[in-house]
């Protein structure tokens, strides 16, 4: 069944080539379908499209509908384009010709729309409850460790003093901006596209703000094309959102895998939480971290093929916008399970407390002692040379003690504050 047939046969070739993943796809937009076809109807209602009784049978029967969804049972089979078209021919199976008039202005474009716009909301919502949940996590290792000392490193050489605190809440402070770009897309997104038909509203005197009531949306698109417009937009604003996010959960990764690594030594994990190799008995591979690390970085790439799948398109709906969701649903389930795989590892993370002691970072402490130097009131520039002389000589001795005090250094973590900055973002 079609939405748009007209008694012609269409090829099984050029079916199968247009419909291409939709139906699998359409699964996950189910729900969201019937939620907005119980709001159209209910505005159809208002108008005096519908009578009462029409009203209440398709409400009905919608609800059946979803309920048959949300245990799981509802398919979409060959001989369906895509959700819509399921969904109007259960409705016209029960109901008849009631079931055929939930049609009535509106278009496939703005019910897709609507759909995307719902599930896009719901799962922003449900990545950023997995981003607090990391979030906290990471605070409490920051709060747990942070007295223990580790290397911090630039171009790959050791530097200064860090210690395991500021590494976790520098991760746990940098979710927080991942959350302002998922709170951005939040916002684009919760705006109602429904009544712009196919792009161009409809001579029916529709509720829109009814439908935006109904639904949940903060405001509605007001202009019937920039709503269509929409379609790709929205899309972009979540993938930047979600890759952003991914940018933090790969640098996270990365370290880990650097820091399990046996000239590192700085964490590692129970055996359980790592795989071996099949010729070398010794290894504990950071599969997990490294399987992170690659997902995210392919998510990384999502805005820009979106970008160029939308690049180019003008005004209007075009049928390469049904591509967007086969490259942005997966991309959520994706991100998902790293936000749960990295949490569920790092309750299990193992800090090596004694990394210090090795002789070969003793270099980390020199700004420390150009720093004391400065204090007895050598000018900088004269300290930084004289330390730079003793090490040159080897005659520079590293005393491990660290004095730092400022904001968001080793020794003031400003956890409290950061916590504060989430709960805000949130």
């Amino acid at each position: 069944m079609k939405l748009w047939d007209k008694g012609i046969k269409t090829d099984k070739k050029i079916d199968m080539f247009t419909v291409g993943n939709d139906r699998n796809l359409d699964l996950v937009l189910a729900k969201y379908d019937v939620i907005g076809s119980i709001a159209h109807a209910k505005m159809l209602h208002k108008i005096g499209l519908l009578r009462k009784d029409e009203n209440n049978s398709l409400v009905t029967e919608l609800k059946a509908i979803l309920k048959i969804i949300e245990k799981g049972d509802f398919t979409i089979e060959d001989t369906f384009e895509d959700v819509h078209s399921k969904v109007e021919f259960m409705l016209t199976e029960k109901l008849g010709d009631v079931g055929k008039k939930i049609h009535t202005a509106r278009s496939r474009n703005d019910q897709v729309l609507v759909d995307m716009h719902l599930y896009l909301k719901d799962e922003i919502t449900e990545i950023k409850n997995m981003v607090k949940a990391l979030f906290d996590l990471l605070i409490l290792k920051a709060e747990m460790h942070k007295k223990v000392l580790m290397p911090g490193y630039t171009h790959f050489q050791v530097a200064m003093p860090s210690s395991f605190g500021l590494w976790f809440s520098a991760y746990a402070e940098s979710l927080i901006d991942d959350v302002y770009m998922l709170n951005t897309a939040y916002k684009i997104a919760d705006q109602n596209p429904l009544g712009s038909a196919a792009g161009y509203g409809s001579s029916f005197k529709i509720d829109r703000t009814l439908t935006t009531e109904l639904l949940g949306f903060k405001t509605l698109k007001y202009n019937s094309v920039a709503a269509q417009m929409s379609r790709g937009k929205t899309e972009k604003a979540v993938a930047m959102g979600l890759s952003s996010l991914a940018g933090t959960l790969s640098k996270f990764a990365m370290d880990i895998c650097l820091y399990m690594s046996q000239n590192f030594n700085f964490v590692s994990f129970p055996d359980e939480f790592t795989t071996g190799s099949s010729i070398m008995p010794h290894k504990k591979n950071p599969d997990v971290f490294e399987l992170i690390r690659g997902k995210c970085n392919a998510i990384q790439a999502l805005p820009y093929e979106l970008t160029l799948i939308t690049n180019n398109l003008p005004s209007g709906y075009h049928r390469d916008l049904q591509i967007l969701k086969e490259s942005l649903i997966p991309a959520i389930q994706t991100i998902k399970t790293c936000l749960e795989m990295l949490k569920f590892s790092l309750e299990n993370i193992k800090i090596n407390a004694e990394i210090l002691k090795d002789p070969i970072y003793d270099f980390l402490f020199t700004v420390e002692e150009v720093n004391k130097l400065v204090a007895q009131d050598v000018a900088f520039r004269d300290a930084y040379k004289i330390v730079g002389s003793k090490i040159q000589k080897g005659e520079f001795k590293a005393n491990k003690a660290v004095n730092h005090f400022h904001e968001g250094s080793i020794g003031n973590l400003c956890l409290k504050e950061i916590r504060d900055k989430m709960m805000k973002a949130l």
